[in-house]
């Protein structure tokens, strides 16, 4: 069992914002975002920042390995402020010890890991490297305690659910599982279809937006473009297949960056699509 994965009842009553009524994953899932979001942290203290996520509605903050350059600092403003180092960001699959160490001692219980394409290498390598390079891992995560969760991105790499699914289970460790980006797949397919295939294998999930009509109009980058809760994602679908698979854990938000009150929206925004 992860240290953080299955949520008590009454913590998370009093980290999440009041509501009249309790939604459907009420006290099951807990709210994150990336580190990387937190414009208003520059020149304030970690504590001081910390803090105002809470006020925000934040729990927990995911930065990136190359984020934490003082690891005592980010320690004592969590354990003054609350708010949780539920996990970390690495660049990629390729030598994870140190990341696994640092992700352990800062109190997390992931590392999210990209499983990269070099394409002047051919497609069947690229499988064979990445799902080696996990494997090897996997020993050192477990003796860590801390999963390695493969997120879906736009490498062109693992472009359907089923593509995820057989490469996790070709690793074949149970501390080697799936990172889900609502908002990623949408490039590819149906957010709750890739989430009915994926299942058990999502640990944890990442949270964006994506509007379609926008990105065949203006690009495909600019589908990202559009509030949380305002694109093209069902988010009533998605949730069903979450209750289906009893998922229990963490959600980050993974937008663009703002100021403090644009945060508070982001997670008030987050409360509505995932219904908390």
């Amino acid at each position: 069992m992860l240290r953080r994965h299955f949520l008590h009842a009454a913590a998370s009553a009093a980290a999440l914002a009041p509501r009249a009524t309790a939604g459907q994953f009420t006290g099951r899932i807990r709210k994150s975002l990336k580190w990387g979001m937190v414009t208003g942290a520059k020149g304030q203290p970690l504590e001081a920042a910390f803090r105002r996520l809470r006020e925000c509605g934040f729990d927990g903050v995911e930065p990136s390995l190359s984020h934490v350059k003082d690891e005592a600092a980010w320690l004592a403003a969590s354990r003054a402020s609350g708010l949780l180092i539920d996990g970390t960001v690495a660049a990629r699959t390729e030598a994870l010890g140190d990341g696994i160490e640092l992700t352990r001692r800062l109190g997390g219980d992931s590392m999210l890991v990209v499983a990269r394409y070099d394409q002047k290498t051919s497609l069947l390598r690229n499988w064979e490297r990445c799902r080696d390079q996990l494997r090897e891992a996997a020993p050192l995560a477990e003796r860590a305690r801390i999963r390695l969760l493969v997120e879906n991105v736009w490498a062109t790499f693992l472009v359907s659910p089923f593509d995820l699914a057989r490469f996790i289970d070709e690793v074949g460790s149970p501390w080697v599982q799936v990172h889900f980006d609502v908002g990623n797949l949408m490039r590819w397919g149906v957010a709750e279809h890739w989430a009915e295939v994926l299942g058990r294998r999502i640990l944890k999930l990442d949270v964006k937006e994506y509007d379609l009509g926008r990105a065949m109009r203006e690009g495909m980058q600019k589908g990202f473009d559009v509030p949380l809760g305002e694109g093209s994602i069902n988010w009533p679908a998605v949730r069903a297949e979450l209750a289906r698979i009893g998922y229990t854990g963490w959600a980050a938000a993974e937008v663009k960056g703002g100021d403090w009150a644009y945060l508070a929206d982001v997670a008030r925004r987050m409360d509505r699509v995932l219904d908390l």
